[in-house]
């Protein structure tokens, strides 16, 4: 199955949990908008374009078994439901985006009752599943264009195959695309503290996808650039703004800079969905801060007192100066990005 989708018999979500990865691949069912929240949150359903779709999915849920009420009633709630799926987990846009572009859908279309809004929703949020899988697909094929066919060491950070999407996946969703036109591939993927999206998720699509891959340390990337072991570095992101800063997993921004001082390119991975071109700048995002025990205690051991002071930022922001590129479903943008990107606007 994908990594979310709709189950029409049970009329829930079902999503593959990625908490439990590495050790089992279990798929659960969520059946209702808190047990969506509780899921991003708690990063079962991570990464941007499978939130979005989740976040879509979980109106359909609020809608499921409503009374009968009326149409000013209805939409009172479905807004402020939609405001709760958005707050849960700020940083990445797709999620608004995406719970945005139902509830747009819906008033729209001005049903008279709560079935007929319920199907469609449905129908909206397996539509914006579509796309993202579409997308992916798409950004495989421009991105491939970027690994010579000698081949490539690519380094990336985070999980970018299709456990963080809802199939394919996005920087990952490159190399597999470039290993299956023949070109020989090899991937560094770091362990990605606290979370070690890295070292369990990460790893664990690249050995289902048969790509060669290396697991390093966090702190390994500057000496192996050094090295020369690294060709170029793959980064899938959260939010990008119009002037070409990017939001992505807390480290991002240091890999970027050792990357420039060494001559290596970096690059973006992102479907047109996580642009926001309503920010001029990286400055203006918001980003999450998590719980201190994601810090201190590593697959259920305590590796810090307990109460140890803890700052704990989810996400990084990477200027535009240092993306060599940033690749969407539509063409590869490069500087100015403040021109580029706008060519891919609706």
């Amino acid at each position: 199955m994908r990594t979310i989708e709709w189950n029409f018999e049970k009329k829930c979500i079902q999503a593959v949990d990625q908490t439990k990865i590495p050790y089992s691949y279990e798929i659960m069912d969520i059946n209702t908008v808190d047990e969506a929240i509780d899921a991003i949150y708690a990063l079962a359903v991570r990464g941007a374009p499978a939130i979005g779709t989740c976040g879509a999915m979980a109106l359909a849920l609020y809608c499921k078994n409503l009374p009968e009420q009326t149409a000013e009633a209805f939409y009172a709630g479905l807004d402020s439901e939609a405001a709760r799926i958005v707050a849960t987990r700020p940083t990445a846009v797709n999620l608004k985006w995406a719970v945005e572009k139902s509830v747009s859908e819906i008033k729209a279309a001005n049903f008279d009752n709560t079935k007929d809004i319920f199907n469609k929703l449905v129908s909206i949020a397996n539509g914006i599943a579509d796309k993202e899988v579409e997308n992916a697909k798409r950004i495989g094929e421009f991105g491939a264009t970027l690994i010579p066919e000698t081949g490539a060491n690519i380094h990336t950070h985070c999980s970018t195959g299709p456990l963080c999407t809802v199939d394919y996946g996005l920087g990952m969703g490159v190399v597999y695309t470039a290993m299956k036109q023949g070109k020989p591939v090899h991937v560094y993927t770091d362990e990605t503290r606290p979370r070690m999206q890295g070292t369990k998720i990460n790893t664990f699509d690249l050995k289902r996808m048969g790509v060669p891959y290396t697991l390093i340390c966090d702190d390994t990337s500057a000496l192996l650039m050094k090295l020369g072991k690294i060709d170029m570095v793959f980064i899938s992101a959260d939010r990008v703004v119009g002037n070409g800063d990017v939001a992505a997993k807390i480290g991002v921004y240091g890999i970027a800079i050792c990357a420039k001082e060494h001559g290596i390119p970096v690059y973006c991975f992102a479907p047109t969905s996580t642009i926001d071109y309503n920010l001029k700048s990286g400055d203006d995002i918001k980003l999450e801060q998590r719980p201190a025990d994601e810090v201190l205690n590593i697959c259920g051991t305590y590796v810090a007192p307990p109460d140890t002071p803890v700052l704990n930022y989810a996400f990084d922001v990477t200027p535009a100066k240092y993306w060599t590129a940033i690749i969407t479903e539509k063409g590869i943008a490069y500087p100015p990005f403040s021109e580029s990107l706008l060519k891919f606007k609706d």
